[in-house]
């Protein structure tokens, strides 16, 4: 025999959806997650925007690398010939599996004389786009994909696209507030601009979330690798350290209160409600407008600043000695030292000689028919 169920009325619905909105909208911490959920709790949304960055930028070092030409240009000198065109230039000239330093001039790298004596602003907007090599490369998609992926699936690729790409204008600005006579690229900045935004994010919900230590630990661990891969040849540090700053404020502009998927628990008594109030205090603290307009007056002064001092072609490793060690760590194998090289060449039985002119070191190379750029690659070589 069935019990007969009393029907719900209009009234009675209005009454329970008034209840649930209410609960959801005094706190959005109903329901602590961590930060880096296991993939089958992520929220099933396209991350295409993260997926064409990886792509575009796998495109660009292979293109590099076809434009390096190794082969041809290093008269067969060169790392993995079995690559042929895109084989690697010497581990002792490009330690990352890379092209040659005059290929990252002519690919839009940071040069000094390229930016101060012939104006090319426009290697800011080319820069962030290379690697150094392709290890360089490994490391910064993974890295990307790791904290991109999470980042495009909470917050949306529009906003992700925009921190994206400003983080890595004023990273490649603020490089080229420290650019040495050394092809330096940027490629790093947008991914700290990440990290800068995810660390943003957190601290404006940072009650929604468990195992922030972990979390942290995390994010620490990723940056550190990248920033410690900056001390190699052609890598930017202060590239990053901008895009981070950048990433940072702007995280506090756009990024609010992520998606989430989740039912609210059930009333939990006192302790819950105490809880509840404790984050919807924190939150109302970073949802002030007055924040916003803050962190978007500091970045819009930080970028109007590095884009004035760049168009000045104002160097502060000439204000700052102790500088150039934050890009670079001097070895035998390369110099930290901001110096213009020049070499005296010999040709005598196929066989060239270049002797640097600063420190009377040279070096013998089984091969003479080179371009004047190779050459002044092989006299950096030599005299760093």
């Amino acid at each position: 025999m069935e019990v007969p169920t009393k029907p719900k009325t209009q009234i009675d619905e209005i009454s329970h959806s008034l209840s649930f909105s209410t609960s959801i909208a005094g706190d959005t911490s109903w329901d602590k997650f961590p930060l880096f959920r296991h993939r089958s709790r992520q929220i099933t949304r396209d991350t295409w925007l993260v997926s064409a960055f990886v792509l575009l930028q796998i495109v660009i070092f292979a293109v590099t690398m076809g434009v390096n030409d190794c082969s041809r240009n290093s008269n067969g000198h060169c790392a993995a010939k079995l690559l042929g065109r895109f084989s690697f230039q010497p581990l002792s000239e490009n330690p990352m599996l890379g092209p040659s330093a005059s290929t990252f001039v002519d690919m839009g790298g940071l040069f000094w004389n390229a930016l101060v004596e012939k104006h090319e602003i426009w290697r800011v907007l080319t820069s962030p786009w290379l690697h150094s090599g392709l290890f360089h490369l490994f490391i910064n998609l993974g890295s990307l994909i790791f904290v991109g992926i999470y980042m495009e699936q909470q917050y949306g690729p529009l906003r992700i696209a925009v921190i994206y790409f400003l983080s890595g204008i004023v990273g490649s600005l603020f490089a080229v507030l420290f650019v040495r006579n050394i092809p330096s690229i940027c490629s790093g900045a947008a991914f700290f601009g990440l990290i800068g935004a995810m660390l943003s994010a957190l601290a404006r919900n940072w009650n929604l979330y468990s195992c922030k230590v972990s979390a942290l630990v995390m994010i620490f661990t990723i940056s550190t690798v990248n920033f410690l891969i900056g001390f190699l040849p052609y890598i930017d540090n202060f590239a990053n350290i901008g895009g981070f700053i950048s990433g940072f404020l702007l995280g506090f502009v756009l990024l609010f209160t992520p998606q989430l998927s989740q039912d609210p628990p059930p009333h939990k008594g006192k302790l819950f409600e105490d809880d509840m109030k404790s984050s919807t205090r924190r939150k109302e603290m970073f949802d002030r407008p007055v924040l916003r307009i803050v962190c978007l007056v500091l970045f819009c002064g930080i970028l109007a600043g590095a884009l004035i001092a760049a168009s000045w072609g104002i160097n502060l490793n000439r204000h700052c000695n102790w500088c150039r060690y934050v890009d670079c760590v001097p070895t035998r194998k390369w110099s930290c030292s901001d110096m213009t090289t020049s070499c005296e060449a010999m040709v005598s039985d196929a066989q060239l000689t270049l002797t640097c002119m600063a420190n009377g070191k040279f070096r013998i190379f089984p091969f003479t028919n080179i371009s004047q750029a190779r050459t002044q690659d092989l006299c950096t070589l030599v005299c760093s």
